[in-house]
């Protein structure tokens, strides 16, 4: 399996949520965090992070559970 580095972009990455409804992006075939689930798109580093950019409309607004 290739070796997730930096801004290697021929990595496949996931996009992935969190429970904060934040997005981040993490290499297909590889376990997710605890805490982090799936999203749906699927692509390379810089696809996942345009589709982030275009989904993700306040990235600085997330609520937390206590």
């Amino acid at each position: 399996m290739a070796t997730f580095l930096g801004e290697n972009d021929s990595v496949l990455c996931l996009v992935v949520t969190n429970a904060n409804k934040q997005y981040s992006i993490w290499p297909s075939g590889r376990e997710l965090p605890s805490g982090w689930s799936k999203e749906g798109f699927e692509g390379s580093r810089s696809d996942c992070l345009k589709y982030i950019d275009l989904v993700w409309t306040e990235p600085t607004a997330y609520s937390t559970t206590q």
